[in-house]
């Protein structure tokens, strides 16, 4: 199987750290980014010049162009980019610091379009590539109290990668959204930050963040990085891949109420084309 170079967002730590090391350890090659790439000495000193440790804040455009050049100007191409860098903190959307809401989306949207922008370039002009983008099960269903910027954020990933899949077919281009549930790295942890929860929103926001904190995440970000070395050496990629049990179920209880839902009010949604029958029934109002 060929030898691919990775360019991973965020691999300092968390799930970023895990993938780096699962692709160097299938014999791969890896770009590995993070703000401060002192944290990536033991991996250099591990995989020796298979891996290419570089500084990157991914809310910098024109440091993530230079990455991406410095990566190509090493190994020749990029066969598979990762935007993993993100981080949640928690509040109530009405209480949320403003800026603090527009920061976290500066990194787990704006990121994403930095590098995933500023590659395009290089992955047409090789031919092709592929583009990992981490979302989460909440970028699908949502619904998490307090993660109002986050899930966003991932909710935008999501609409922003089906729209560049679209654009960029013919180049070769193929795209993965990743959607873990709860893994056991510092997502909740050191990389949290939880602002004042009022007492009118102990119930909501305070819960989750309790669950959030109480550690009993059931990933192995090991084996989720394992599994996506060898999901995208395949020749055809899901568009979208839950990893986690929980994200397995969340999905598919998801669809079912969006089929469920979209069955019961097809008439009335139809009702509004000219030519279509007018007015309809409304579905019964029932609790």
């Amino acid at each position: 199987m060929a030898i691919q170079t990775w360019f991973i967002t965020g691999s300092s730590r968390g799930f970023g750290r895990s993938l780096a090391v699962a692709a160097l350890e299938a014999g791969d090659r890896v770009v590995a980014t993070a703000r401060k790439p002192e944290q990536l000495a033991d991996l250099a000193e591990r995989f020796g010049d298979r891996v290419l440790p570089v500084a990157l804040d991914v809310t910098d455009a024109a440091a993530a162009a230079a990455a991406l050049d410095a990566a190509r100007d090493r190994f020749g191409r990029i066969d598979v980019i990762v935007n993993n860098a993100g981080y949640a903190n928690v509040a109530p959307v009405e209480t949320a610091p403003e800026d603090d809401f527009r920061r976290q989306f500066e990194t787990n949207f704006w990121g994403v379009y930095n590098v995933s922008k500023a590659a395009l370039p290089l992955l047409k002009a090789q031919g092709g590539g592929i583009v990992v983008q981490f979302s989460s099960i909440g970028g699908r269903v949502g619904g998490s109290p307090g993660l109002g910027s986050y899930q966003a954020a991932k909710f935008a990933i999501d609409g922003f990668t089906r729209v560049l899949a679209a654009e960029t077919a013919p180049f070769g281009i193929r795209y993965l959204v990743v959607e873990p549930s709860g893994f056991a790295t510092d997502w909740a942890g050191a990389s949290m930050d939880v602002q004042d929860v009022p007492p009118e929103y102990r119930e909501t926001v305070g819960a989750f963040h309790d669950r959030a904190r109480a550690g009993l995440a059931a990933g192995d970000p090991d084996r989720g990085a394992g599994i996506l070395v060898r999901v995208v050496k395949r020749d055809h990629l899901p568009t979208h891949l839950p990893l986690g049990t929980n994200a397995a179920r969340m999905a598919l209880d998801h669809a079912q109420r969006q089929l469920a839902e979209a069955g019961a009010w097809q008439a009335v949604s139809a009702s509004a084309d000219f030519g279509e029958d007018y007015p309809v029934e409304l579905p019964a109002d029932a609790a």
